[in-house]
């Protein structure tokens, strides 16, 4: 069982303040973050995922019962965000298997294959990346958030730069996800926010 708190959570850039007080809970589904430009959807999700600190309050995930100490949470997160750096010389295989010797995981090709070819990259990922539509980027992105399997996926504007085919292969993933742990979305798009089981809203 995996469950996710947040505390009181605010966060200050120098003198201007992003957001201030901000609670809630999910232990399974969706939790769709939206609000305005500027209201702190994108930086909500980096405290989330670890990469940035609150200025205040407590981001807590529990897995099976047990508190997850801030450095160990990149193990049972998942991100997906239009400042994702992935390398254009490396092909989309060779990125997958640079990440996964960084998190520590022993992937086959089979294994680092699998979620390409599900995002409808068969036959491109041995291409370099550099040749790759903006469409297609995103895709590897979510290549590189799944492969470990994680508790809880962080995606920020999830659908940016897919067409049709791509938004149904995301949508086919947000619901398997929800199913098996916590997704946590930021988006202002209607379509995007159907899929919140809990809607929070930022600057409201």
């Amino acid at each position: 069982m995996i469950s996710l708190e947040l505390r009181q959570v605010s966060k200050s850039f120098g003198a201007r303040q992003v957001f201030s007080g901000i609670s809630a809970s999910i232990e399974s589904g969706c939790l769709a973050v939206t609000g305005h430009n500027g209201s702190g959807k994108s930086t909500l999700l980096r405290i989330i995922a670890g990469l940035l600190a609150p200025s205040s309050g407590q981001v807590v995930l529990t897995d099976g019962g047990r508190q997850s100490p801030v450095e160990q949470r990149r193990d049972l997160t998942g991100m997906v965000a239009p400042d994702l750096a992935l390398y254009d010389e490396l092909s989309a295989i060779e990125n997958l298997r640079f990440f996964a010797r960084v998190r520590g995981l022993k992937k086959t090709n089979d294994e680092l294959r699998a979620p390409l070819v599900r995002l409808g990259l068969e036959g491109r990922e041995n291409d370099r990346l550099g040749s790759y539509s903006s469409g297609m980027r995103q895709r590897v992105k979510y290549a590189f958030a799944l492969m470990h399997n994680p508790a809880v996926l962080l995606l920020d504007e999830p659908s940016t730069n897919l067409d049709e085919a791509g938004i149904r292969a995301i949508g086919s993933i947000i619901e398997e996800q929800k199913r098996r742990g916590i997704v946590v979305l930021a988006t202002n798009h209607p379509s995007e926010l159907a899929y919140g089981d809990h809607v929070l809203e930022l600057g409201a």
